[in-house]
């Protein structure tokens, strides 16, 4: 079963980027910021955490407000670095872990928390500003990462509360991992700041000091805590902190704090801890249990003969294609993929066995692969082959057998304008 290492909560300016890459090591301005991170590279190089679990917040880099989602958990397998504004940090991709997120995926919907999924997001400095300094990644780094991005800047956000119970629910979900895997959780954001408007610089070195406190040793007080509390103490971009109640919560009631830090340099109260749990815990003990707990929605599922559910696990497998065939949407690409398919094929580098599939229209051939149908239709929109033929090739009947076993014999698709006039089912070369 997967473990539980200890935490680690760090804030997550910018900064902290910066210092590393402008070489500001000896500068005593700047020297505070790599010393209170010593103690905690130090940690992750004596643990050895086979994955980091971490907790952070984009910075409208990779999500923005045109689907903006209260928590989203990374499943792809690798994470580029963001470009800002300024071109990407001379950082190597992270790697993922799918299996692992799949896994934690399933249980945190299976305990009612409304997660939404990402792949092939790049990731900005809420993660890859304190990374880089606490994890060594010369050539690369030394383990993977599951990233969680939890939505704080469109109000409103999740409530402190709901950010502990979803940590409860994670140590659940990874101690009930069934392989052997140790896990170390991150936790980013804060502490006090503002960086907007007439009250920008707003800093209360008290309450960081004080929240601290009650991070380690009653929690609980401070998911009781509105957002407006969080922002007239530290500032209203410091209600991101509450991300740090995620990590809480997966940790025991009672931790041993390892170390602790705060510096407050400029615009932000920047501080680093480690936790580890106070006692030696026992291997969790209904893992057998919540396992079934958490496949129940589709057991008997796999019965369904000729069946087969979208899952996280075929979503990850057949990413690439299914982008290639969602890119068919925007007209430019449907014009490149009628004027050369092949030259299509390199651009969004398919392999060999992704460009069979498409090219010989293998309609049964792509749902094994991992193909969404809802992605099939718009192939066959762009090739002029209505839904109907799709759904007899599917069942190994032509057509005419398939349209027998219907009400009424009709074609359709969702084509639209662009395909008026132009489809020619009834005889096109394409259709099978």
């Amino acid at each position: 079963m997967a473990k539980i290492l200890g935490a680690i909560a760090s804030s997550h300016t910018p900064t902290i980027g910066f210092a590393i890459d402008t070489g500001k090591q000896d500068d005593p301005a700047w020297q505070p910021i790599f010393a209170a991170y010593e103690p905690v590279k130090q940690w992750l190089k004596d643990k050895r955490p086979d994955v980091l679990l971490y907790i952070f917040n984009d910075h409208v880099t990779s999500f923005f407000f045109d689907h903006y989602s209260p928590f989203s958990l990374g499943m792809g397998a690798t994470h580029p670095v963001a470009d800002e504004g300024a071109g990407a940090r001379d950082l190597p991709a992270l790697r993922g872990d799918p299996a692992l997120a799949q896994h934690i995926g399933t249980a945190l919907m299976a305990e009612e928390f409304d997660m939404s999924f990402f792949q092939d997001k790049a990731l900005d400095h809420g993660c890859f500003s304190p990374l880089s300094i606490m994890w060594p990644h010369e050539p690369d780094w030394p383990g993977r990462l599951v990233p969680l991005q939890v939505g704080v800047l469109q109000f409103p956000i999740p409530t402190a509360a709901r950010c502990f119970k979803l940590g409860q629910a994670l140590r659940r979900a990874i101690e009930s991992y069934p392989e052997d895997t140790t896990v170390a959780i991150v936790a980013t954001g804060g502490l006090s700041h503002q960086v907007h408007g007439e009250r920008a610089g707003f800093n209360n070195t008290e309450w960081d000091l004080q929240f601290l406190e009650l991070f380690e040793k009653d929690p609980e007080a401070l998911t009781r805590m509105t957002h407006a509390d969080y922002a007239r103490l530290g500032g209203w971009e410091s209600a991101e902190v509450i991300m740090w109640l995620i990590m809480r919560g997966a940790m025991p009631a009672r931790v041993r704090k390892l170390h602790q830090s705060y510096y407050l340099p400029s615009m932000t109260g920047i501080a680093t801890a480690i936790y580890e749990s106070e006692v030696e815990e026992a291997p969790y003990q209904h893992a057998a249990e919540y396992l079934e707990f958490c496949r129940h929605q589709l057991a008997g599922a796999e019965a369904l003969s000729g069946t087969h559910p979208f899952t996280h696990q075929r979503s990850v497998k057949a990413y690439r294609l299914n982008k290639f065939l969602h890119s068919l949407i925007y007209p430019e690409q449907r014009a490149r993929f009628r004027a050369d398919e092949e030259a299509a094929f390199s651009a969004a580098e398919l392999s060999e066995e992704e460009r069979r599939l498409v090219r010989n229209r293998d309609w049964l051939g792509l749902i094994h692969y991992g193909v969404i149908f809802f992605v099939l239709e718009k192939l066959g929109a762009v090739v002029g082959i209505s839904n109907p033929h799709i759904y007899a090739a599917f069942r190994g009947e032509t057509l005419e057998e398939f349209q027998k076993s219907r009400n009424a014999a009709v074609l359709y698709s969702v084509a639209g304008k662009d395909a008026v006039g132009k489809l020619g089912w009834d005889g096109d070369s394409n259709a099978p």
